[in-house]
């Protein structure tokens, strides 16, 4: 039974297709373009971003307790979990929110709490807008929510298998805690809280759980056919991606809600959960059961499109500030401006900001605390003593 993890260097390009249609869909907002027919609802629906993020979060991160599981090994500690969740996240927030509520004007109003409240990530849950320049990290405090849920949700799957390799009672679970989410959904429209996005991190566990299965011979094996079903679509990324955007197009009917920020009714937010699932889940196949050597996987796995990925968390922290510092600076008119380009001038800047975010800010504090587990790994070893000597 192989314990080596595989390395889905695809799903680095696929993050960031998510944070730049993140940007497309603020400065088509921005500039006034979503009033503009059904292109301009499409743009709208470019918020589709946030739900492959988190089937992609749910993929890799529930991966390694799964695979625990599957191979009787010890994932990483508590302790460890958080510290790496923290070092993922907490530097480039901070130097966003600082920048935001430095920079730009917010209002009157203003108190000097928020900025704790901010900082601490639980101003969404208490006020009613986010100040401007952080509205896009409604996602990353429902993220948050999802790091702080995942062991959880872990222990509880390998206790009610037993300790044991079982994928068709995992997939089970993970039914159950998509039917949660999408009940929720139903009786609480506002969809502040995790379990209103459980399903879209549910796919992404799903997906985890069938990769994992399927990686042996030996053991429980899944169904032949949804198998058969699903190695043949992930082995047409073509006819994947042709079927997400066929299902974008309906999530950019009325079924979905409105353009705009008004409040979804609860029967459009359960169809904008479910469509948005189906989307995300068909663009995320064929970077983890698809061939690792067709043209595909090839493209997407090209240096300079995995260092984009590598540089998206920061590029969707900063995007907002450069959009509302910037533009207006620039000539750029609320919305009343051409939508392609402020697309084009925010997506530069933005580019710029975040590749100096990373360098400099993200990649030095992960580098430290990987450093920290390599060195803590190393003197755990015994040294041997020379019998020459």
């Amino acid at each position: 039974m192989s314990t080596e993890r595989p390395v889905f260097a695809g799903l680095d390009t696929l993050r960031a297709v998510a944070s730049v249609a993140v940007v497309a869909t603020h400065t088509c907002f921005w500039s006034g373009f979503y009033s503009h027919g059904t292109l301009g609802v499409a743009t709208h629906r470019l918020e589709i971003g946030v739900p492959i993020f988190f089937v992609l979060s749910g993929f890799l991160l529930s991966y390694p307790y799964l695979a625990s599981l599957r191979t009787s090994t010890q994932h990483d500690r508590a302790q460890r979990y958080a510290l790496k969740r923290v070092a993922r996240i907490a530097p480039v927030y901070v130097v966003t929110v600082v920048l935001a509520l430095a920079l730009l004007d917010q209002g009157p109003g203003w108190s000097e709490s928020r900025w704790v409240a901010n900082l601490l990530m639980y101003d969404y849950y208490l006020a009613e807008n986010l100040p401007h320049g952080l509205g896009q990290m409604w996602s990353l405090y429902v993220e948050v929510a999802f790091y702080a849920a995942l062991p959880i949700l872990m222990w509880v799957a390998g206790r009610a298998v037993g300790g044991r390799w079982r994928p068709g009672v995992l997939l089970a679970l993970v039914a159950s805690m998509v039917a949660l989410g999408a009940v929720w959904v139903l009786a609480d429209g506002s969809q502040k809280a995790l379990p209103g996005y459980l399903p879209w991190f549910g796919v992404g566990i799903a997906m985890a759980i069938v990769h994992l299965a399927l990686r042996d011979a030996p053991g429980p094996r899944l169904s032949r056919l949804p198998v058969r079903v699903l190695r043949s679509l992930a082995a047409a990324p073509g006819v994947c991606w042709l079927s997400a955007a066929a299902v974008f197009l309906l999530a950019s009917t009325p079924l979905t809600g409105p353009a705009s920020l008004e409040a979804r009714s609860t029967g459009e937010m359960f169809m904008r959960v479910v469509l948005y699932a189906l989307v995300a889940g068909l663009v995320v196949l064929p970077s983890v059961f698809g061939p690792t050597d067709s043209r595909y996987a090839l493209a997407m796995a090209r240096p300079w499109a995995r260092h984009l990925g590598h540089i998206s968390y920061s590029l969707f922290c900063i995007h907002i500030v450069v959009l509302e510092l910037l533009a207006p600076a620039l000539g750029f008119t609320l919305f009343a401006s051409n939508p392609v380009a402020l697309f084009v001038v925010v997506l530069t800047i933005s580019l710029v900001a975040a590749e100096l975010l990373y360098r400099f800010v993200e990649k030095p504090v992960i580098d430290l605390v990987h450093r920290g587990r390599r060195h803590q790994r190393d003197s755990s070893t015994p040294t041997r003593t020379s019998t020459a000597a």
